[in-house]
């Protein structure tokens, strides 16, 4: 009685897992099976018990023999199988894919009295997989580079600037307004580098305290100030061999800098109350949102530092200046964050995508993606609406002055002019000219959307601002 209790506790244990197990025989009879394996199979007990294994057909149970004719259970010719990913055919005909495990069983002697397997349906795990393939795919697709997306002139420029930078040893001054992607620029100038092999160290100058910056950078020794209990390797010394990559260099104390100024031209280091001489080889990557030339009037940034670290500069266009990349980014952000929400959502609108390409984005990349973050808040499946997009991108219009136009002033082109027909590159000029370089009105005198402007003024290679300013 006790061994009968002990068999149906550990059948309904069985029967209660989440991966499916089936028990053979030596020849590949299923004995037992629990009620997982019939959900993952879509066979039931009744249809599997006393049927050879072949019955759950996957695709890495069985290998040809010698003759080809035939074939057994691969379990019985390798003893046991560990971890295999594998796709089983449902009764139904549909896959699924499954991790596969199984050993033999033998008696006290050795004897094989059988074998167990389970298997594990993975198949929402093989789909994350896959689009996380896909999205790694898009990113190294020619619209990327190293990660920094954009297929407009500027950024094509960019990306051969990086490339270039990345092959010297000199340094690197990285320009650009807050959120335009300083740091993706730096480590992929880093990875392009014969130094990609080799650490790559990250500073926010303005993130430490002035009084712990030097310390930071350079290490400090035992003993060298109130709690310096142990020596300590700096961030220029961690980064020996590679490139260490100052960000925010422009509000760097004017003491740091001296001390700066001395790595870059004589490649040594001291630690904080220590004089011995360490020996470096970095390469320095800094970065600014500062205009350095006005730092350097106004006396608070140092003539020698910023002729040495000014060697190879790289300006980060910011993303007014192209906005042709910004469906781009946002349908790339949008994938991205429904990955990790796993939010039904499919894209975007067109009204919505145009109201993301008129505005100006004083946040830059930074300030879009916080905007399809925001979208996703509010937005539950399908696609974004203009309702989903935070106001200030809603109301942001140009003054009514600058909006309307000189009544006599004659269209030059028919106010609802076919999106697919696009007009010379001089109608445009005038039209652009009549609208005042605006490109929300010339966009409604033509009769289309931004988007469609945006892309006729891109093939006939005119300047907006160019225009505005000769009229």
């Amino acid at each position: 009685m006790l061994q009968q209790s002990y068999d149906k506790f550990w059948e309904k244990v069985i029967d209660t897992m989440m991966e499916g197990v089936a028990v053979v025989d030596p020849q590949g009879i299923i004995l037992s099976v629990n009620h997982a394996l019939e959900e993952i199979t879509g066979y039931r007990r009744e249809e599997l018990l006393g049927q050879p294994c072949a019955l759950i057909k996957t695709d890495a149970c069985y290998h040809s023999l010698n003759s080809g004719s035939g074939k057994q259970c691969e379990l019985f010719q390798t003893g046991c199988i560990r971890r295999c990913k594998c796709v089983l055919a449902k009764k139904d005909g549909s896959l699924v894919h499954v991790l596969k495990n199984a050993a033999l069983i033998r008696d006290n002697s050795g004897e094989i009295m059988g074998g167990v397997e389970t298997l594990t349906d993975i198949s929402e795990v093989v789909a994350k997989e896959r689009v996380i393939s896909r999205l790694r795919r898009e990113l190294s697709r020619e619209d990327g580079f190293h990660g920094i997306l954009g297929k407009s002139p500027a950024m094509l420029q960019l990306f051969s600037l990086i490339s270039s930078a990345a092959q010297s040893e000199a340094p690197v001054i990285i320009s650009g307004e807050s959120g335009t992607g300083k740091e993706l620029v730096a480590g992929a100038i880093h990875r392009l580098s014969p130094r990609g092999q080799g650490p790559f160290v990250k500073v926010n100058s303005a993130a430490i305290h002035e009084s712990l910056l030097e310390s930071e950078l350079f290490g400090h020794v035992k003993g060298a100030f109130t709690g310096a209990d142990r020596n300590r390797v700096g961030r220029f010394e961690a980064a020996h061999g590679g490139d260490i990559f100052l960000d925010e260099v422009g509000d760097m104390p004017m003491a740091t800098q001296a001390k700066l100024l001395r790595v870059l031209q004589e490649k040594i280091i001291e630690r904080v109350g220590d004089q011995k001489p360490i020996p470096l080889d970095v390469r320095v990557i800094t970065a600014t949102n500062k205009d350095l030339y006005q730092l350097l009037e106004a006396g608070s940034f140092r003539q020698d530092l910023f002729y040495r670290i000014n060697v190879i500069p790289i300006a980060i266009p910011a993303l007014r200046e192209r906005r042709e990349d910004i469906p781009l980014l946002a349908e790339n952000f949008i994938q991205r964050i429904a990955l990790k929400t796993r939010k039904p959502l499919t894209g975007i609108c067109r009204a919505a995508l145009e109201i993301l390409v008129d505005y100006h984005w004083p946040g830059n990349v930074r300030e879009l993606i916080n905007t399809v973050e925001y979208a996703f808040v509010l937005c539950h499946e399908g696609k974004i609406l203009p309702e989903h997009l935070p106001a200030q991108l809603r109301v942001a219009q140009p003054p009514l002055s600058v909006r309307e136009t000189p009544k006599a002033a004659p269209a030059a082109v028919p106010r609802h002019a076919p999106p697919d027909k696009a007009p010379s590159r001089e109608e445009l000029r005038r039209v652009l000219a009549q609208a005042r370089g605006k490109k929300g009105e010339a966009a409604r005198l033509l009769g289309v959307s931004r988007v469609t402007l945006w892309k006729w003024l891109k093939n006939h290679n005119l300047n907006v601002e160019d225009i505005a300013e000769a009229h």
